[in-house]
């Protein structure tokens, strides 16, 4: 009992390292549990790996967080698993949470606070169409897909209310199922066994969170609501969220500017761990009107909100997966869905660069941003921190810092 105590003690030790010093996006994520925790430590095998990360990319939610979650309750079960989520998301979720509470204290205090992300917010756009343009060369493989792709971003332009995506992915996966003939058929038995408690879980969290919700009318509520809903729904990774939490947050709500959102999310290009947890920071945001607590507060609940259900939905589905991928409409609904997402990623670049000046500087700091991300090999921490600096430059040359008093 104790080696296994000891066994699960140096793997939550791992995630917690993994979760501060994992920069650059799931690529690098999957290299650095394919060397610690394969490799190094044995916890799984390389083909384990491989498979559950399969699974987490086409489930809902956040892949990487999935993934983690996954690998400790194949080594401990639910209760190590929990413990695993809950050390990979912490420091990620503190720190964006102090973003949040600097960015709004900056705001008050200092008149014209956000020029230091005069850089990063265009920059923030960079980074989307950077992600855009590697997921659709990985999901778009098909004369279809790309129709439903388009499809997707035009209906995005235009009808960018948050209930309008979940319908687009409904509709994305339904459309491809019906060619599910194309798909290779697989041998073994196809009788399914399935323990639904988790799948109940789930499903029950979300229907209590809307009816307290609509109640209560409670801010804590509907903000726990609001993320769990976005965690149940987003397929792709945290690239495709955005859209998802601009819509909401910025245009629907006015919870956040359009300012503060691109600020936030090209911060969250520099930190560790996992990419959703922009989430905190628009969570924190959110509650800022309720001070310091506020702020703790609506980060940790869109953290849980935003986590959880992916968590639930690993938890069910790992147990049959290898039964359940079997059925060759399952597959095939799989392309469609992706070929939503990638149209929202593309209607996302242009909703949030909508509300920015077209101008020649902001042109030129999307493209530069891109380009350094295409071909040069600076980390992206390293590119916010580039353009955070320019932006305290730029401020201090614009305010006269340098200049002597008269």
């Amino acid at each position: 009992m104790e080696t296994r105590k000891g066994r699960y003690f140096l793997y939550l030790k791992d995630v917690l390292l993994l979760s501060v010093t994992a920069f650059g996006g799931p690529q690098v994520f999957l290299a650095m549990v394919l060397d610690t925790m394969v490799k190094k430590r044995g916890y799984i095998t390389e083909e384990d790996l491989w498979e559950l990360n399969a699974l987490c990319q086409v489930l809902p939610g956040p892949t990487s967080t999935q993934t983690i979650s996954a690998i400790g309750f194949r080594i401990g079960g639910p209760l190590l698993a929990y413990f695993s989520l809950f050390v990979w998301i912490l420091p990620a979720t503190l720190l964006m949470i102090i973003a949040a509470f600097l960015i709004d204290f900056l705001q008050e205090n200092t008149p014209g606070a956000l020029n230091f992300a005069k850089f990063i917010q265009p920059m923030a756009i960079g980074f989307i169409i950077y992600a855009a343009q590697k997921t659709i060369f990985k999901m778009i493989k098909t004369t279809e897909a790309m129709m439903l792709m388009m499809f997707s971003a035009f209906i995005s332009f235009f009808y960018n209310s948050p209930f309008v995506f979940p319908v687009l992915l409904l509709v994305g996966g339904i459309a491809t199922s019906l060619k599910y003939h194309k798909q290779p058929k697989e041998e073994g038995d196809k009788k399914l066994v399935i323990s639904w408690s988790n799948f109940y879980l789930w499903g029950g969290i979300l229907v209590l969170a809307a009816v307290l919700g609509a109640l209560t009318k409670n801010q804590s509520v509907l903000l726990f609501e609001n993320f769990y809903r976005n965690g149940s729904l987003i397929f792709g990774g945290g690239q495709v969220l955005v859209p998802y939490l601009y819509t909401e947050f910025v245009e629907f709500k006015k919870f956040l500017s359009s300012e503060e959102f691109l600020t936030g999310y090209a911060i969250s290009q520099g930190i560790p761990g996992p990419t959703f947890s922009i989430s905190s920071y628009v969570g924190a945001l959110s509650m800022r009107n309720f001070g310091l607590g506020g702020f703790l507060m609506g980060g940790f609940i869109a953290a849980a909100g935003i986590f959880l259900p992916g968590t639930f939905l690993i938890f069910f589905v790992i147990r049959f997966w290898d039964q359940l991928k079997k059925y060759r409409p399952v597959r095939a609904a799989l392309e469609g869905i992706n070929a939503v997402s990638c149209g929202m990623l593309i209607a996302a670049a242009y909703l949030l660069f909508e509300p920015l000046e077209a101008n020649l500087f902001n042109i030129l700091a999307i493209v530069c941003t891109y380009l350094l991300l295409q071909f040069s090999r600076l980390a992206s921490p390293l590119i916010i921190v580039i353009g955070i600096l320019a932006g305290i430059a730029y401020n201090w040359l614009a305010t006269g810092f340098f200049l002597p008093a008269s």
